[in-house]
């Protein structure tokens, strides 16, 4: 049996009928930006989330980069990250002159929280939270932080649509959540697309501006803007999967569960779920020594798996310049040789999982 990391396809043909006459009607409406489908979205989303608005978006990172624009944190300011995020997260900071200020992960791969006080200074302006692999971090104890230092919250979703920490969705607990809608994510469009969502009415009208040119009306630009706009096909496409993504949801919380309860190996560490966290399994990741030992044998067997992620961003040449060196966060570089993410998908079958189980139970 082969089983590749991800397969696409599968989601695809899922609902191909619903898919292609989404796409058909919008192509021949012949209004292919900012139109009807786009305001569908918005909508539909923010109800989903629980916001009050929503603004759709080219990427995932054009969503962060925009969100720290908005709130005026650039050249001097401070912004906590958790270290072992993907580089986008540090991106959206620096993209904006701003300075990222590193914090390690705790059990569940999220920042920790316990260790967020001691890297604030007098140049903070705000904590990026990165729900990481589709569960929520310690959002409680990041609130009380940061309500008690005067500090924006932006939460990178990006890999967490719909899950929940206490009860209250991912996204809403700051001020700005930022959201990927990349092929692979949970709600994966066909191409790139991103949005935010947020219950202030000024960073809404902000981030709408910034989007289009800095543009409300045609040719009169406020502001200095951008162009990065969610596009009617891609919108198009949210729109049918957003209608099917309870059921999307609890096929891969189904298919995570087995993963937990039937792998029966001790040379591997299981995930763990933070109390009070729903998780959605955007990626099921363990823990392995001797990972690449471990990857090849999986290949031998025809089961294909990724790494989430080979190289931390203090270590990658495109931040040398923060003057970073190996050891200066050995917890994410730990996870950065040890982890590896089995496959999980959607249109994943109970057969191929259990192959998967058995396969690595034999290892």
């Amino acid at each position: 049996m082969k089983i590749n990391p991800n397969q696409l396809d599968r989601g695809y043909l899922k609902y191909k009928s619903e898919y292609d006459n989404a796409i058909l009607k919008t192509l021949e409406s012949g209004w292919y930006i900012l139109g009807k489908e786009v305001e569908s979205f918005e909508h539909k989303f923010k109800h989903f989330i629980g916001s009050n608005y929503c603004v759709g978006l080219n990427s995932g990172l054009d969503a962060l980069i925009l969100s720290f624009r908005a709130l005026k944190i650039g050249v001097g300011d401070e912004v906590i990250v958790p270290a072992n995020t993907y580089i986008a997260s540090i991106l959206g900071i620096t993209e904006n002159g701003a300075t990222p200020i590193l914090v390690e992960p705790d059990e569940f791969y999220n920042i920790d929280a316990t260790k967020i006080e001691n890297a604030i200074t007098v140049n903070t302006k705000a904590i990026l939270v990165v729900h990481l692999y589709g569960q929520a971090a310690n959002m409680k104890k990041i609130k009380d932080i940061a309500t008690l230092h005067n500090l924006f919250i932006i939460e990178d979703c990006a890999q967490s649509h719909g899950a929940k920490f206490n009860g209250k969705t991912t996204g809403t607990w700051g001020d700005i959540g930022c959201f990927s809608f990349y092929p692979t994510k949970n709600l994966g469009a066909f191409g790139d697309a991103g949005c935010i969502v947020t219950d202030n009415y000024e960073i809404y009208k902000q981030i709408k501006l910034l989007r289009n040119y800095g543009s409300e009306i045609k040719y009169e630009n406020e502001i200095l803007g951008i162009n990065s706009r969610l596009d009617e096909i891609q919108a198009s496409v949210l729109n049918v999967k957003l209608g099917h993504y309870s059921e999307l949801s609890s096929e891969r919380i189904s298919l995570a569960n087995l993963y937990l309860n039937k792998i029966n190996n001790s040379k591997l560490i299981l995930p763990k779920i933070r109390e009070f966290s729903d998780a959605i399994w955007h990626l099921f990741v363990v823990q392995i020594e001797n990972r690449t030992e471990f990857q090849e044998y999986l290949m031998r067997h025809g089961i294909g798996t990724q790494i989430h992620y080979p190289i931390p961003p203090h270590l990658s040449r495109a931040y040398n310049h923060l003057g970073y060196k190996k050891g200066d966060f050995p917890i994410t570089e730990s996870f950065a040789n040890t982890l590896v993410s089995l496959p999980l998908y959607d249109g994943m079958t109970e057969e191929e999982i259990m192959y998967v189980i058995n396969t690595i139970n034999n290892y």
